[in-house]
């Protein structure tokens, strides 16, 4: 299918067109960030610093715009879009923290050897390409670590929130950071992969699906020179274990399952369970997932989710339960859709016990598997049967028990009581497998914006040879 020139935007909740815009020139932008860059890496950090606070200042000025901006292009309830530019403000003092311990400057008298210092450099030109689900939150994680190493940026959001990532880099603009130093590129797919092949780009910071991800990373493969940060989905598991606490439980597998309407790479997909546990807490799980409001993101009362993002996403989960249910899976919770023109959908649980060689694959939305167990070992390898390993919970159990889980799970998130979703800002977040190539961000997000530098210096040359010579 040949691509328009423009890129439009709708509101998943109404179908209403939100936003249009062209399509940008990928060698144009790239040209323009490439001259600005020696100047922005010249300037003083205590400068950069000081311009990315000022960033922040004008996100609180138009906090109530970008938020309810955000609500209407993603369809995400509006108290839930104010949580996200709270998360872009609160972005820049972590960051700020994250350089002065990750990347600071260090020496060390070396004697007669002189000085040896460690300092740390920009890379360059970053593209940053965001994702939807979170259009102001995640891309801001990778564009103020990297402005405070330094580095231009060339931002690409997801053709699916260009409105929101086009505001965003106007609060940049307006802090008093050059618009050739943060610019946005609108476009699809073909502008993205342009953008990633570029002989202009220095490094790729990634947060999206982990088919884009590999796509980007086999792109690269040959390229040692360009830093890679790929960070993507997850197929999250929560393991239930013994406890008293019921309804506690229950609500802490909603939040992960359901918040966002599944739509985070850290939602909890699968459930897997302890049988002599599985009957009642099944029974509270659907009895809260049977409260939840889905609506629209203005709605009195307001709604705990929204739709998930389009129709053709609706659409494909719709045939993933379908498929699931004609493969053994016993539906807890049917997958409703109220109205086949919008992508509202209805929290889904489904019991895939008995579905042989279940997908793994990261399903986004609102649909929770359920997997019964008889012990912990089975419990765990269970947990462990994906390719991904972004965050896992255990919900329940010992401090013996945990220890193990903690132990032999593989993610990079692993919580005890605790949702597989809403990690900190002040500590690293990524995952292994196909969830990330090792390159975690959030509070280690400055490792990937700065290489470091060793040297050894002295004011003056000082040097002699002591063997190996004929006398003079």
């Amino acid at each position: 299918m040949l691509s328009t020139a423009e890129i439009i935007s709708y509101e998943p909740a109404t179908g209403a067109e939100l936003w249009r815009g062209n399509r940008g020139d990928v060698d144009e932008i790239v040209g323009r960030a490439r001259r600005a860059w020696p100047a922005w890496a010249a300037q003083p950090l205590a400068n950069r610093m000081e311009l990315v606070r000022r960033f922040a200042n004008e996100v609180r000025k138009e906090s109530e715009k970008l938020a309810t901006l955000i609500a209407r292009e993603t369809g995400k309830p509006l108290w839930e879009s104010r949580t996200e530019v709270e998360s872009v403000i609160n972005k820049v003092e972590i960051s700020i923290r994250a350089y002065a311990e990750r990347t600071s400057q260090r020496k060390l008298d070396n004697a007669l050897q002189g000085t040896a210092a460690l300092r740390h450099k920009p890379h360059g030109v970053m593209a940053v390409l965001g994702p939807y689900n979170f259009p102001a939150h995640l891309p801001n994680g990778h564009i103020v670590p990297a402005l405070i190493a330094g580095n231009a940026i060339v931002f690409k959001p997801s053709e699916k929130t260009p409105a929101t990532g086009e505001l965003l880099a106007q609060c940049f603009h307006r802090a008093g950071i050059s618009a050739a130093v943060v610019q946005v590129l609108i476009g699809g797919p073909e502008e993205g992969q342009a953008l990633v092949a570029h002989e202009g780009i220095d490094g790729v910071l990634f947060t999206g699906s982990a088919h884009a991800g590999i796509a980007i990373n086999r792109k690269l493969a040959a390229r040692p020179d360009k830093i890679v940060a790929l960070e993507m989905g997850g197929n999250n598991p929560i393991v239930a274990w013994d406890t008293p606490k019921l309804t506690d439980a229950a609500a802490l597998v909603v939040q992960s399952a359901f918040t966002t309407a599944g739509q985070r790479c850290t939602a909890g997909r699968r459930l897997i369970v302890k049988s002599s546990l599985y009957d009642a807490l099944l029974a509270e799980v659907k009895r809260l997932a049977d409260r939840i409001i889905v609506g629209a993101p203005f709605d009195e009362p307001a709604p705990f989710m929204g739709p998930v993002i389009d129709n053709q996403a609706a659409d494909g989960l719709t045939e993933s339960f379908l498929y699931l249910l004609s493969h053994g899976g016993k539906a807890i919770k049917h997958l409703l859709r109220p109205r086949d023109d919008l992508p509202f959908l209805s929290p889904a649980i489904i019991d895939v016990s008995r579905v042989k060689d279940r997908p793994d694959v990261e399903l986004f939305g609102p649909m929770l598997q359920v997997v019964r167990v008889d012990d912990f070992d089975e419990a765990i390898a269970e947990a462990n049967n994906t390719r991904f390993g972004l965050s896992a919970s255990l919900i329940g159990g010992t401090p013996q028990e945990y220890n193990r889980f903690w132990a032999n799970i593989r993610a990079g998130v692993i919580n005890w009581n605790r949702p597989t979703n809403g990690a900190s800002s002040a500590a690293p977040f990524g995952g292994v497998g196909l969830s990330g190539n090792h390159r975690p961000s959030a509070y280690y997000a400055a490792d990937y914006c700065a290489y470091p530098v060793a040297s050894n210096e002295m004011e003056q040359p000082r040097a002699m040879i002591g063997v190996g010579l004929r006398e003079a």
